[in-house]
């Protein structure tokens, strides 16, 4: 039996040259950047490198580079930043979409709650894509922000950023992308893809977890969003994750590096597992099939309970998810693939696989040759799919 971890979405194994990127920062260059002692200002050096390298992996400068505890922190900080422009010019006005991630989603609910906000959120339709007229048609005088994922955490569509991005600078909108799931693996360039406030997260791309970063340009005024010290320039209290932040500017490096051989492996290896699991009867491929990240498979079959198919999966030494790792803890369906307009009792029956360079062909043919028993076994047991043969 092989061991396949196929869950690449919700973590990543940390990467050679993450680790020998942190392990000095752990050992000698240990110091407390804010201390103007040597060992403290040899951490501030680790610091200016790093926020100066990840500026150039973005084509940002190092002065829009602000480090987070992660994704989600880098997603909320992004909303107050809006709110706070947004109240000082009455423009409380806010442009989502029905699949982003919680960390969205909740925020924006939490505004709207409070009185703070108006949110629209856009449909993704059948293919998980954002059309650029509907927001455009979308957009108000009073539109403090648009935000829209760069690539979507379960189905891994990838949206028309560029696009989306000029229609919101052409109206004097600040344009914000949830790109956690593309950065690493996808080209980005803030300047030529029209965007004013990026997320991005470590343990994505092979980096440590709990370190991210929001990038926020220049133009854009930055509020405080952790009160305390004088770290971040003044925006984000509490002392820097030194060796986090080293091996997620490393890592991230590495993986852009090699982004066009990595992504040919890893699409080659997609593909060949889409093939396979169309040939499932009562299957279904969730999002476009070709605008979409190249590691991220989300299928939907209909007779079967998600995380059932997970536990026989596992057992099997198959790991994988049915979603977000954010909410695998809930037992209502995903709302990403309800936002593609699927009806509950299919949302339920839905399985991701999220792969990266580390996946071997040897591994995916395993998958292809288990996954099929296991579906027409949980089928076997349920009155459901008996009902579906029925036609009823």
């Amino acid at each position: 039996m092989l061991n396949v971890y196929a869950d690449n979405a919700a973590t990543t194994a940390v990467s050679q040259a993450a680790l020998a990127a942190m392990l000095p920062c752990f050992t000698a260059g240990y110091g407390n950047p804010s201390s103007i002692h040597t060992p403290g200002q040899e951490a501030a050096a680790v610091l200016d490198s790093a926020r100066e390298r990840l500026g150039k992996l973005l084509n940002a400068s190092p002065r829009e580079i602000y480090f987070t505890g992660g994704g989600t922190e880098a997603d909320n900080w992004a909303v107050y930043i809006a709110a706070a422009i947004g109240a000082k010019k009455n423009k409380r006005h806010f442009i989502s979409t029905r699949f982003e991630h919680h960390a969205m989603l909740h925020t924006l609910e939490k505004l709207a709650k409070k009185g703070d906000a108006e949110v629209t959120l856009l449909e993704v339709h059948e293919d998980g894509l954002v059309r650029p007229g509907e927001l455009a048609a979308a957009i108000r005088e009073d539109t403090a922000l648009v935000s829209v994922m760069y690539a979507n955490n379960e189905i891994g569509t990838l949206q028309p950023i560029p696009q989306l991005g000029a229609i919101c600078r052409e109206r004097g909108v600040l344009f914000h992308t949830d790109a956690v799931q593309a950065v690493g693996h996808v080209p980005i360039d803030v300047k030529e893809q029209n965007i004013d406030l990026l997320s991005l997260s470590g343990h994505k791309f092979h980096g440590p977890k709990g370190v991210g970063a929001l990038y926020c340009r220049s133009a854009v005024p930055v509020a405080s969003f952790i009160e305390g010290g004088a770290q971040e320039r003044g925006k984000r209290a509490g002392t820097e994750n030194v060796p986090g932040i080293a091996g997620m500017v490393a890592a991230l490096e590495d993986s852009c590096g090699h982004m066009v051989a990595n992504s040919d492996k890893v699409s080659a290896l997609r593909d060949r597992l889409i093939e396979a699991l169309s040939q499932i009867p009562r299957g279904r491929l969730n999002g476009h099939r070709e605008k979409r990240l190249p590691g991220i498979v989300n299928f939907c079959f209909e007779g079967i309970e998600g995380e059932s198919l997970l536990l026989r999966l596992d057992m099997a030494g198959i790991s994988a998810s049915s979603g977000s790792a954010c909410t695998s803890g809930s037992l209502d369906p995903s709302h990403v693939l309800l936002a593609l307009g699927l009806p509950h009792e299919i949302a339920h029956g839905s399985l991701r696989l999220s792969l990266s360079e580390y996946n071997t062909p040897a591994e995916m043919d395993y998958v292809i040759e288990t996954l099929p028993g296991i579906i027409q076994l949980l089928r076997d047991m349920s009155p459901v799919w008996e009902r579906i043969e029925k036609g009823e």
